[in-house]
């Protein structure tokens, strides 16, 4: 979610330029299923447009309309959405709404959070009734200091209490410049995954090639700087060069991403890796675990788009410990 929050932050910058105010819809509470779940949000200004959603585009239209006090009155308030009678989703959702606001210092330690790739929390006050109250709000904690999202509010724990701990967005380094990466580029990215290219010098392109990328690096297997990957990393190889694959290895073979994904076949992988422990014979156990190859789950992907699907699906699944299946053979909520 730390992304939609960037997109929120992103467009509450641009638009407040012109002068524009702005009111943050958070889901705070739910009682049954709904299509998201508390922690969502959507950025409302007082022009009618919208970022982001807090369901499936079903409740959009009542937040925006509940809203409109809001913006006119800077008094938040809490509204429910029982979609029992409108949606069929069985639930009731509690949403905060509030003036959005954050200064200048604000903004500045957000992002600086973000580019440190640092965890902060997101405490917000509400009841579970439908009114407006002055000492409903957010507080945005990070290490060094405590922020509010709107001036003068301090935190007035009415009621309840919904915190959320934000992690960095999740990031891909895609290693070749090939058409299959600049599909899997602009899916991951779609995603809200923060998106860097590695690529050899003598491939002769550059971030306009490639939609959504955050970082582009021309660079050789030994330039390649392991600091970039984190415990919210995965790495896919996809140079379509066997040599070039096993000397990316060998860069990163003292640190293990949360996945390292292989293109080709299980007898290249098999080969790769071979080739890998026989020069190397000290590598972790950890460190091939890591490994998928081929990458992507067997959804019979055909086209470089199906396959970036498909790789896409593997990491989530590795990330969120699931194994595939199919929703109608799960028994049980959705979400656990």
């Amino acid at each position: 979610m730390t992304h939609e929050l960037k997109n929120i932050f992103t467009a509450y910058q641009s638009y407040s330029k012109s002068g524009s105010k702005a009111v943050l819809a958070t889901v705070v509470a739910l009682e049954g299923s709904s299509y998201r779940r508390p922690g969502v949000r959507m950025l409302i200004l007082d022009n009618g447009k919208m970022v982001g959603a807090v369901s499936g585009g079903c409740v959009e239209k009542e937040v925006q309309r509940q809203a409109q006090s809001v913006l006119q009155n800077g008094i938040p308030r809490v509204m429910t959405y029982d979609g029992r009678y409108r949606l069929g989703c069985e639930g009731i959702l509690y949403i905060l709404i509030e003036p959005f606001m954050p200064d200048e210092t604000t903004i500045d330690i957000f992002w600086q959070t973000i580019k440190k790739r640092e965890n902060f929390e997101l405490i917000s006050s509400f009841e579970r009734t439908e009114t407006a109250n002055p000492d409903f709000g957010t507080l945005l904690k990070f290490d060094n200091a405590n922020k509010a999202l709107r001036p003068g509010y301090k935190g007035h724990l009415a009621g309840e209490s919904f915190e959320q701990v934000m992690t960095p967005c999740f990031k891909l380094i895609i290693i070749g410049a090939e058409h299959d990466a600049v599909q899997l580029c602009s899916y991951a990215s779609m995603t809200g995954w923060e998106v860097m290219i590695i690529a050899g010098p003598a491939e002769e392109k550059n971030e306009t090639d490639f939609p959504g990328v955050q970082d582009f690096k021309a660079q050789l297997p030994e330039e390649f700087d392991t600091r970039l990957i984190d415990n919210q990393t995965a790495v896919v190889l996809m140079t379509h060069s066997y040599v070039k694959d096993l000397k990316y290895l060998v860069a990163i073979k003292e640190i293990t991403p949360i996945y390292l994904g292989l293109l080709g076949p299980a007898a290249r992988r098999e080969k790769l890796l071979n080739e890998l422990i026989e020069y190397h014979p000290e590598i972790s156990e950890q460190f091939f675990e890591s490994v998928y190859g081929p990458s992507g789950i067997n959804i019979g992907a055909e086209t470089p788009q199906e396959i970036a699907i498909s790789i896409i699906a593997e990491i989530l699944t590795v990330i969120r410990k699931k194994e595939p299946m199919l929703l109608k053979n799960k028994t049980g909520t959705i979400h656990n």
